[in-house]
This record gives C-alpha cells, sequence and structure tokens, in this order.
C-alpha cells in the first residue's frame, strides 16, 4: 500500500473525514470550473443566438404575411402615378388644351377679351405654363365656365379671379373677369438636365 495512503488511514477519524471534504470540494470546484462553465457559456451564447434568430425569423414571418398588402400598396401607387402623369400633358399638348380652354368659355357664353400665354415657370420635373385671361359675360356663364376647367382631364388652376364692370343687361347681371389659368406641362430629360446646367461665368 501506498505509505501516504497508510499515513491518512493512521489519522484521527476527523481529519479523514476533513481532508476527504477537501479532497471532494477540489474535484467539484475542478468539475465547475473546467466543465459547467465553459458549457454554461457555451449554452448562454447559444441562447443569445437563438434569440437572434428568431427575431430575425419573426422578422421575416411579418414581411412575408404583408407580403400581399405590400403589393397591393405598390400596385394601387403605381395606378395613381399613371393618372397623375395623364394630368400633366407634355409640350404637344399644350395648344391643344388652351384651345380647349377658350372653347369651354366660348361654350359657357362668354367672350374673350384676352388670352395671353405667359412664360413658362419650370420647377423640378415640370413647367407652370400661366396664361392671363380676361371674359366677359353673365355671371352663371363664368361659374359655368370654372366649373368646366375644373373638370378637364389635364389641371388647370384658376388664381387671381377678379370682377369688374358688373351691370345688369337685359335682366342679367352681366360682368367683366379677369383670372389667371395656369396649367403644367412635364419637362423632358433635356430640358430639366439644361436646367440643371451652371449659368454661365461672366
Amino acid at each position: 500500500m501506498d505509505p501516504q495512503v497508510e499515513k491518512i488511514l493512521k489519522l484521527p477519524a476527523k481529519q479523514r473525514i476533513l481532508i476527504l471534504v477537501l479532497i471532494a470540494v477540489v474535484e467539484a470546484a475542478a468539475l465547475v470550473w473546467f466543465l459547467y462553465l465553459p458549457k454554461h457559456k457555451e449554452l448562454t451564447d447559444l441562447k443569445v443566438q437563438l434569440s437572434k434568430l428568431q427575431g430575425e425569423i419573426d422578422e421575416k414571418t411579418r414581411i412575408a404575411n404583408n407580403l400581399p398588402k405590400l403589393k397591393a400598396e405598390y400596385e394601387q401607387l403605381n395606378l395613381e402615378l399613371v393618372h397623375a402623369l395623364t394630368e400633366l400633358p407634355n409640350s404637344k399638348e399644350i395648344p391643344s388644351l388652351l384651345t380647349s380652354i377658350t372653347a369651354l368659355g366660348k361654350s359657357a357664353g362668354l367672350d374673350f377679351l384676352v388670352f395671353r400665354p405667359q412664360a413658362e415657370a419650370a420647377k423640378d420635373f415640370y413647367a407652370e405654363v400661366p396664361v392671363d385671361i380676361v371674359v366677359s359675360g353673365s355671371y352663371f356663364s363664368v361659374a359655368n365656365f370654372f366649373a368646366s376647367v375644373a373638370n378637364l382631364p389635364r389641371i388647370v388652376n384658376i388664381t387671381n379671379v377678379a370682377f369688374s364692370d358688373v351691370k345688369n343687361v337685359n335682366n342679367r347681371m352681366m360682368t367683366k373677369v379677369n383670372c389667371l389659368a395656369t396649367t403644367f406641362r412635364f419637362l423632358d430629360k433635356k430640358e430639366i438636365k439644361d436646367d440643371k446646367k451652371p449659368a454661365p461665368k461672366k
């Protein structure tokens, strides 16, 4: 038998128990340090990764569930864009649009005294096309004219409306109206590029 073991066996019972307890504590500490703690850290890291992956799965599931709704919204926006594009004429359509405005006024019973297109004002991707208009006729004819312009498929804004020379002619209230009719047109790519060029140095 090993002399060290014999020496331990000859010790009093209390000392032998203490040695056994110390050995057990050292073994337990070694197991905790070398086995439990690394495995515990690995388990904690895996739980964090699992939580992160679960979050990504939940987010992707939410997006997938909303895909039909998002697709429908995208298609609706495209339809609205197409509709908006139809309300802005290109430069070739401006003369016919202005002709339509005068035709509406005449159909409403108005006499055009002034119809004077002004210089265009270029914006980001479109240009404002203002027209000074002076017409004469009855209040009823003016109201019909404005209503007809509002119902045009193209955007035409009537602003700066001023009434003058109001008089009663054969029981009809006649007036002269000054206003500004503004329509809009798309700028083509060349116009947009030219607009963005820096001004020449003097």
